[in-house]
């Protein structure tokens, strides 16, 4: 297990390093200059413009400041913001687990009706219901975010009201110093009766709609595998010797079913870092997609580098742990069967 562990996770080094250079000359293709952006509309002198250029390193060689860039990364140095002068690190620390709680919302909704839809549909194949689930699961997978995230808003939020617009908390019922980052547990910690329901109702309409394509993937994976395992000898068997069909289903069919399911949402956490850049900023959630959004349009070459560096680690140290937790539950996938 070991050997495998560390195969797995040399594989992982060439990666980052692949996408380091990439995030550096994809945002050098930007368009616009981020010391004119920096310095706004207030008009300086070119021996002023050419110091900025300097102390940012943007008068360098391309080459050199990629490798400065480089350097500073392997030291743990994110560089400082451009429009806030705050350390990149303390930034995406602050915002980060926003994002982190909108994800595992969106993660668990798309979980808890993907998987028994997936399910059933695989039980009653051939059916309406499994027609309609499949119908569902495409046009789910199918739909632009941002399309479906409006929707919701105009209806759900504006025309019947039942869900806030936009923001993680109502700040003028509710205010608390955070201490945790997660909104949900930092209404239940301030003790603030109606806090922690009113932070929920914020998450539901952003957490379908993130939760929306992987429903649709987790669905469909259910269905492929449980159809597969369906037609194994040793489920056959299982119902000769004359066990419950719940027993059947559940236990041999089901729990072997979901092994390439578990994969394929760890895949989907790629999927969720880049539909929260969507939904985040349709519904004014302060996290790190709208953080780099904000990023790209002033041009802050640190933030923007720094977010999607860590950004892209963290997708990358999660699809490491599904690879591992893979190699646990099959342990065929150690010996490269």
């Amino acid at each position: 297990m070991l050997k495998y562990f560390i195969k797995r996770l040399a594989l992982t080094i060439p990666t980052f390093f692949a996408l380091m250079f990439v995030t550096f000359m994809a945002i050098r293709l930007v368009p616009g200059d981020p010391v004119e952006v920096r310095v706004g509309e207030h008009g300086i002198s070119p021996e002023r413009l050419a110091y900025f250029r300097h102390e940012l390193g943007l008068d360098q060689p391309v080459w050199k400041q990629f490798l400065d860039y480089v350097w500073k990364l392997l030291h743990g140095d994110f560089g400082v913001s451009l429009s806030t002068n705050a350390p990149v690190l303390h930034e995406f620390l602050t915002l980060f687990p926003a994002t982190i709680e909108l994800a595992f919302c969106a993660m668990l909704f798309a979980a808890c009706i993907g998987i028994p839809a997936g399910a059933i549909a695989a039980v009653k194949r051939g059916s309406w219901y499994d027609q309609t689930i499949m119908a569902l699961s495409v046009t789910g997978f199918s739909m632009p975010i941002f399309w479906w995230g409006l929707v919701l808003v105009m209806v759900v939020s504006v025309d019947w009201g039942l869900m806030p617009v936009s923001g993680r908390i109502d700040p003028i019922q509710y205010y608390f110093e955070p201490v945790t980052g997660f909104m949900t547990i930092d209404a239940w910690l301030s003790g603030q009766d109606g806090a922690v329901g009113d932070a929920l109702r914020h998450l539901v309409l952003p957490a379908i709609v993130l939760g929306t394509i992987p429903l649709g993937v987790i669905a469909r994976m259910t269905r492929s595998s449980m159809l597969e395992i369906l037609n194994e000898d040793y489920v056959r068997t299982a119902r000769a010797k004359g066990l419950s069909p719940l027993r059947v289903f559940g236990v041999h069919a089901l729990r072997n079913a979901l092994i390439p399911v578990i994969t394929v949402i760890g895949l989907q956490v790629g999927t969720l870092m880049a539909g929260a850049v969507l939904t985040e900023t349709i519904f004014s959630w302060p996290g790190i997609g709208k953080w780099l959004i904000e990023s790209i349009n002033r041009r802050d070459y640190p933030a923007l580098q720094g977010g999607v560096m860590l950004v892209s680690t963290v997708i990358i140290l999660v699809n490491l742990c599904v690879d591992v937790l893979y190699g646990v539950i099959n342990p065929r996938i150690r010996h490269g069967h």
